[in-house]
């Protein structure tokens, strides 16, 4: 079983900051690319970042100089910096990707999604 917890989010003022954090845990022999998402209510789930285990990264536009995705792979775990938030950044943030077992050759997506943390950019 393996298991994403992701964390850090909170109620901030528009122009803010917050790091987002993501673990992932069980059966992982190495993580081959993590990223994060969000959903905002009535929407559907975008994509935001992507980090790959070589640290190659992609933004959405809408995030694009703002946000930053970085990545601690000894620890599982990816992080995503957000600076200069706006109220449309407003969502749930959830991790997702691929990485690999012991027992197979082949990436694969994490099996569910974790709970998701709260960002809300409001005054």
């Amino acid at each position: 079983q393996v298991h994403l917890v992701e964390s850090g989010g909170g109620l901030v003022q528009p122009g803010g900051s917050l790091r987002l954090s993501c673990a992932a845990s069980g059966s992982i022999l190495s993580i081959n690319t993590m990223i994060w998402y969000r959903q905002a209510p009535g929407k559907e789930r975008e994509w935001v970042a992507t980090i790959t285990s070589g640290g190659s990264t992609n933004y959405a536009d809408s995030v694009k100089g703002r946000f930053t995705i970085s990545s601690d792979n000894a620890k599982n775990t990816v992080f995503l910096l957000m600076n200069s938030l706006k109220p449309e950044d407003t969502a749930v943030y959830y991790c997702n990707g691929r990485y690999r077992t012991a027992s197979s050759p082949y990436t694969q997506p994490f099996p569910s999604w974790g709970q998701g943390t709260q960002v809300t950019v409001s005054s």
